[in-house]
């Protein structure tokens, strides 16, 4: 299995996924822009979303991808096969009455999460109202996270990457079609959610059937839970959750800050994010997901040296993809959010709010990936309790930082201890896998960074140069913005990787084979 090649191609169907995802907030931002109503239900999405986070793609795929990996690699067909079924039993047990709870409970919930609101009683109940739609959104991407890490641990990388694509269907034609049915018209983006988490599981059916690992869920709950196996993920699980639950209560206490602070804050904020999250989903993600079950397959094999290689390259990509990326935001603020959401209802002011919090957020960016890239080093060698210590440490900073700077920058100092906190995360990462020597660093890293410094330093200026004026893009028409942007984004890479090929950079240097 080339890496280089899954990694374009998970990287491929994750653009076409932020592309769609784009047009969604456009949409959105064109119908609701920065008010009660999409507050509202940036507040209610990111409840699922967050237990989304933490159970699905955080804790779940970090306990059962490297079992699995040792079962299929050690195990019989029929054992692996077994594993699967009691894992799916037991899971949907726990998402059913997850999901009960959580609907049930939906005012608590808002008020946890958004106190602020309480003071706004029709907004207040308008995300209650939105939350009980959205929240059985947790149980079938649970489930979807089970299917894309079976099709993962095959090497099917494609179709797991490619799902989030249907979530972004449901919204812009819901949005576009549907909300005029509503009242009040944001209920049809909760309902967006629903349709959009029952197609993400429904289409992974057809590839599941065809390596024989559709699940085949059983009443006999007893017995699945007493599974070896199933016993192993739930005891790999705990600490994991704890681990991903930290980064979760971290956004979560920021957003509680943030509730209190000027309407619209949440908003400006979840814009930002979105564009901070395309490079990150095209990059961090992809490369989290071919590498944990490359690693977990190494270490099965007990092959150390192919183990510190496989991250070697994780990291090296990470520098050289996610850091003109950081660069890149911070200078192009202002045309990115422009040609995406200045339309409608979106003002002036909301894209200088939602300019600034990007610009924090930039700053953590590559930060961010790298804790992608470190921590399925340890996931991989089933060892969770050391990132958990150290997202532990990242939640005290963060929080921490949020009081420094939220009296300073508002909405945007919340955004920048995200960054920081990242930053020093993958900081103690790296520290801890050279310290338990499960990773060496490979030869040249010094002659490395000196010339991606010089390619970004080259980069910034013919971007800083080319970008003109930061009101005039006000004052475009949107086809003039797509077009001066896209020209920005030529020049960019240009110079960028121009640069970088007249300092001796290859696109061979970066292929990687991992053994099937």
């Amino acid at each position: 299995m080339n890496l280089l090649r899954t990694l374009a191609t998970v990287s491929g169907m994750t653009l076409l996924s932020r592309i769609l995802g784009f047009v969604r907030d456009f949409v959105i931002a064109r119908a609701f822009g920065a008010g009660l109503a999409s507050d509202a239900f940036f507040i209610a999405f990111k409840l699922p979303n967050l237990l989304r986070r933490m159970f699905a793609e955080g804790a779940f795929s970090q306990a059962f991808v490297p079992i699995l990996g040792e079962y299929r690699n050690q195990r019989s067909a029929d054992e692996t096969r077994l594993l699967v079924d009691h894992v799916a039993s037991v899971l949907l047990l726990i998402l059913f009455v997850v999901t009960a709870i959580g609907v049930a409970a939906a005012p608590w919930l808002v008020w946890i999460s958004a106190p602020g609101f309480a003071a706004t009683p029709d907004k207040f109940e308008l995300t209650v109202t939105l939350t009980r739609i959205t929240f059985p959104y947790i149980l079938f991407m649970s489930l979807v996270a089970l299917a894309g890490g079976i099709l993962n641990s095959w090497s099917r990388f494609a179709l797991p990457a490619f799902t989030p694509v249907l979530l972004n269907l449901s919204f812009i034609a819901m949005a576009l079609f549907a909300a005029p049915y509503f009242d009040p018209p944001v209920l049809a983006l909760g309902w967006a959610v629903l349709i959009g988490g029952l197609l993400q599981l429904l289409i992974q059916f057809p590839a599941l059937r065809k390596i024989s690992m559709l699940p085949r869920p059983t009443l006999r709950w007893r017995a699945a839970w007493n599974d070896p196996g199933v016993r192993r993920i739930t005891r790999l699980m705990l600490p994991a959750l704890l681990g991903v639950s930290v980064a979760q209560i971290s956004l979560l206490l920021n957003t509680i800050f943030a509730s209190f602070l000027q309407t619209g804050s949440v908003s400006w904020l979840y814009y930002a994010d979105r564009l901070m999250e395309f490079p990150s989903g095209m990059l961090g993600a992809a490369l989290g997901t071919i590498l944990l079950p490359s690693l977990s397959r190494s270490h099965a094999r007990r092959d150390t040296d192919e183990y510190s290689r496989l991250l070697d390259w994780g990291l090296r990509l990470t520098f050289l993809l996610a850091a003109p990326a950081a660069l890149a935001l911070a200078i192009l603020a202002v045309p990115l959010v422009a040609t995406l959401f200045y339309h409608g209802a979106f003002t002036p002011d909301d894209v200088e709010q939602t300019r600034r919090a990007l610009i924090a957020y930039s700053v953590g960016l590559t930060g961010l990936i790298l804790v992608k890239v470190l921590a399925p080093g340890f996931y991989a060698q089933q060892n969770v309790r050391t990132p958990v210590k150290i997202a532990l440490i990242s939640l005290v900073a963060t929080q921490a930082m949020n009081l420094a700077f939220i009296g300073w920058i508002a909405h945007a100092g919340l955004a920048l201890s995200i960054g920081l906190a990242a930053c020093l995360n993958a900081g103690l990462l790296f520290r801890g896998l050279r310290q338990r020597e499960i990773y060496t660093p490979q030869a040249g890293w010094t002659g490395f960074f000196l010339r991606l410094s010089a390619a970004l330093t080259l980069m910034g200026a013919a971007l800083w140069l080319s970008m003109g004026p930061a009101e005039s893009w006000l004052h475009m028409n949107l086809g003039a913005r797509v077009l001066y942007l896209a020209v920005l984004v030529v020049v960019g890479a240009t110079t960028y990787f121009a640069t970088l090929w007249t300092l001796g950079f290859r696109l061979g240097d970066f292929k990687r084979r991992a053994a099937e």
